[in-house]
């Protein structure tokens, strides 16, 4: 309470904190507003119905099921985030560009993202409105309508994504999570409500349940976020004239989990897309199309079956990130330019070797916490068949993680004005 009580009597701080509410507001209001030539009432048993539907529409706040203009959210940005991140693998001018280049490069692959969002915005929208008619819950649509709705939907995945980044440009949290956190808190009184209308005395001890899990959960977080392995390093005594430089030890820390929740978000990115092309294929004209389509629906469909492909993205995406995020081999080499060296092992490719090892062992630990965490919502409603909460662990890893981001932030905002 003493940093919030500080953050806001630092004019410039709290002119910061009210233009970040005041913009998650206006994402608030982006997610409410419907698009112009569609009814969404007949939405509901839909979204009840299928899993993924339901669970990207929490994951955007209740908008996709409201059929709002930011029906998308912030899914086309992330989705061309992931592909620009995995095309640095296969193009070394991409990837010379994103870590070598330094804030000029970072700039340039960040807008060939923003430019790959808008064509992507257009194919979800048509593949969602297209999923729509076949299920027959919205009439043909006339060109000037289609034309209207996709126009729409492009600009409010656009506007969301600019949001994002005056947030990120405060330096008070990504923009991106805090965006996805406020529709995740925005349906939480949601939540709370569908539970309470689902509650019996004999279930007493199953909500009890839930309330010591979701505490379990936070401390977790709280505990695998902030954990980091330390490497010791020793710089040897170098002479300058008549100077001493060097001769300390000091660590470089190893997070044990790099990634934060860009992994979950990943892998709902791309677990969402097949299920979405597969209902909208099911229909389809052509028998072995409809025939694969069906099999992909039913395989994406099957809760125990989601859960193990679930599980399997978020562990790869976690070590796919980490590998981007922290490079051994660079790192050994500034090391080594500095004239330090980790104890008991040698300068270069020794050093190289021994942290991408210590790498692979820490990662293992954080990617297993996150795969579990993203299935936790799957394992309780299996053990107690409760569905009120969609987002489940997800939910809290999310807000808990960005929570702590933003608390780091100010503080080193703070810190810089006292100083």
């Amino acid at each position: 309470m003493n940093r919030i009580f500080q953050l806001f009597k630092r004019p410039e701080l709290r002119n910061k904190v009210l233009f970040i509410l005041a913009i998650l507001a206006i994402s608030r209001v982006v997610s409410n507003i419907p698009l112009p030539v569609l009814d969404a009432s007949r939405l509901r048993e839909l979204f009840a119905s299928n899993q993924l539907l339901g669970l990207l529409s929490a994951f955007t706040g209740g908008a996709l099921s409201r059929l709002s203009i930011g029906l998308l959210g912030l899914g086309p940005y992330i989705t061309a985030s992931i592909i620009m991140q995995l095309l640095t693998m296969i193009f070394p001018s991409l990837e010379q560009m994103y870590k070598y280049e330094g804030e000029a490069g970072r700039t340039k692959f960040n807008q060939y993202s923003r430019m790959l969002t808008v064509p992507l915005a257009a194919l979800q929208g048509y593949s969602f409105l297209k999923l729509l008619m076949t299920q027959g819950l919205i009439s043909s649509l006339s060109p000037v309508d289609w034309a209207l709705s996709l126009t729409t939907i492009i600009a409010s995945s656009v506007f969301l994504m600019w949001l994002g980044e005056l947030i990120t440009e405060k330096n008070l949290g990504n923009g991106v999570s805090l965006l996805i956190l406020a529709g995740i808190v925005a349906g939480l009184p949601t939540n709370i409500q569908q539970a309470a209308f689902t509650y019996s005395a004999d279930q007493i001890f199953t909500y009890l349940g839930f309330i010591l899990v979701g505490l379990a959960v936070i401390v977790g977080v709280v505990y695998i976020t902030e954990a980091q392995r330390n490497i010791p390093i020793t710089y040897a005594r170098r002479v300058r004239g008549s100077k001493m430089y060097g001769g300390v030890s000091t660590y470089l820390p190893m997070r044990v989990n790099n990634a934060g929740v860009i992994p979950i978000i990943f892998a709902l990115s791309i677990l969402l897309f097949p299920g979405i092309v597969a209902n909208f294929l099911s229909s389809s004209s052509i028998a072995i199309v409809a025939r694969i389509a069906t099999a992909v629906n039913a395989f994406v469909q099957s809760q125990f079956w989601y859960a193990v492909l679930y599980f399997i993205l978020v562990v790869a995406f976690t070590y796919f990130y980490t590998a981007i995020t922290f490079d051994p081999k660079s790192i050994s080499e500034n090391i080594q330019k500095q004239g330090g060296y980790i104890p008991g092992i040698r300068p270069g490719p020794m050093t190289a070797a021994f942290l991408n090892n210590l790498l692979n062992k820490v990662t293992l630990v954080g990617a297993l916490f996150l795969g579990v965490i993203a299935i936790l919502p799957n394992i309780m409603q299996g053990i107690t068949g409760i569905t009120a909460f969609t987002l489940g662990g997800t939910s809290v890893l999310i807000v808990v993680s960005v929570a702590l981001e933003i608390m780091k932030q100010v503080d080193a905002q703070l810190s810089m004005y006292e100083y």
